[in-house]
């Protein structure tokens, strides 16, 4: 069994994830969305949230 960090996990699978995005993941967010020149959707929740940053992680060249 391999062990996976909560920040490994997919994020439909976090117990959290149907919670409102945290005020990081939306200042971030919307930094990287202004960056792509994207809007970013309200009310988003922290699992939504996480997908887009990895989405506009990518467009932008932010990818980890």
């Amino acid at each position: 069994m391999t062990d996976q960090s909560n920040a490994e996990k997919d994020p439909s699978d976090w117990v959290t994830g149907e919670e409102p995005a945290t005020g990081a993941q939306e200042s971030y967010l919307h930094t990287l969305a202004g960056e792509a020149k994207e809007e970013v959707p309200d009310g988003l929740t922290k699992a939504e949230a996480s997908q887009k940053i990895d989405e506009l992680q990518e467009k932008t060249g932010r990818g980890q």
